[in-house]
């Protein structure tokens, strides 16, 4: 567990965090919104250490009896909301683990705090079971709802709590952190931070996964050889891929990357704007045999053949539209 300086990116909402401390303002309810993996449950833990904290309204000292309880998850005064059915947080998880609780006093603190992880996962029920407690909060409650998707909220629940959404980070910040941190070489942590979207914890995930990198390898060299596929080799290929490969839409997103790189350099004749720099020769060869329709009609059918998975179209047939788009252009 970290305090704010160890979190990377996100300044404004720990300035934001760290000034409510500080001229105590803090309120009763926040909203912590960004994509899975971006840092939200960092955030909360270091807001709830800080807070709790008996020596500092900046940081967390790491020292006193409360951050030593934070530390080892044992905090009595920081409750975690949980829920037993994995697709849903019913009624009665609100009612039994927040609203029957809430009015007792804290243990050894000035507040109390809930964290509501998955809170999306709310039913409207357990929703407005919430809404009844924010609205009349006892002055020492401070209710965090973390989610990925705040527009399944009420819109009663959303008018009574400050929202915060956790922005992608810098690319730069990432590469910073994947070569320094785990160790990737530059060209390697560029092309996992540019597939990662500014999502830190996606990154280190990828970073450190074999299947993954052995992704990337099979597409490379199917990337680079589609265009001398036959239509036998393309669909083994295709088959193959629908086999191995347990995201078809991770697939999709690194193949954008490398025809984003095709056009890039097509554009710019710059190899240092390539995510793929190692490539080069190969970017160069498949590039001068393209065209700007051709690109753009591939960078379309990637999009197309998205939205076929997201729709339930036979894997092997959303793929073989998509290759024969590729090999044509």
């Amino acid at each position: 567990m970290a305090g704010f300086h160890d979190i990377l990116g996100h300044d404004s909402i720990k300035d934001h965090f760290r000034k409510a401390i500080e001229y105590g303002r803090v309120s009763h309810a926040y909203i912590l919104a960004g994509e899975r993996g971006m840092g939200k449950k960092s955030l909360a833990k270091a807001f709830a250490m800080t807070l709790l904290c008996e020596k500092s309204d900046e940081e967390p000292c790491m020292e006193c009896h409360s951050c030593k309880q934070m530390l080892s998850d044992n905090h009595p005064d920081v409750i975690w909301v949980t829920h037993e059915k994995p697709a849903s947080i019913g009624v009665d998880d609100i009612r039994v683990q927040v609203n029957d609780t809430i009015d007792i006093r804290p243990y050894s603190s000035a507040h109390k705090i809930y964290i509501i992880d998955e809170a999306e996962k709310m039913t409207a029920a357990a929703q407005n079971a919430l809404l009844k407690t924010i609205e009349e909060p006892p002055a020492y409650a401070v209710i965090l709802l973390l989610t990925t998707n705040q527009e399944l909220f009420l819109p009663t629940i959303l008018s009574r709590c400050i929202q915060l959404k956790l922005k992608p980070l810098q690319d730069s910040l990432i590469v910073q952190y994947l070569t320094e941190k785990m160790s990737l070489n530059e060209n390697r942590a560029g092309m996992v931070a540019a597939f990662a979207r500014g999502n830190l914890g996606r990154a280190a995930s990828i970073a450190g996964s074999e299947e993954f990198a052995e992704m990337t390898e099979t597409l490379l060299r199917i990337l680079k050889s589609i265009h001398e596929m036959d239509t036998e080799k393309m669909l083994d290929t295709i088959r193959m891929m629908t086999a191995e490969f347990s995201d078809l839409n991770e697939c999709l997103d690194f193949m954008q990357l490398w025809y984003r790189d095709i056009l890039m350099f097509k554009v710019t004749k710059d190899m240092n704007t390539l995510i793929f720099r190692n490539e080069y020769s190969a970017i160069s060869r498949i590039c001068a045999s393209s065209s700007y329709p051709g690109l753009e009609q591939v960078l379309d059918a990637i999009d197309k053949a998205r939205v076929r998975l997201g729709a339930n179209v036979n894997k092997e047939l959303a793929l073989e539209l998509l290759f024969l788009t590729m090999k044509e252009n």
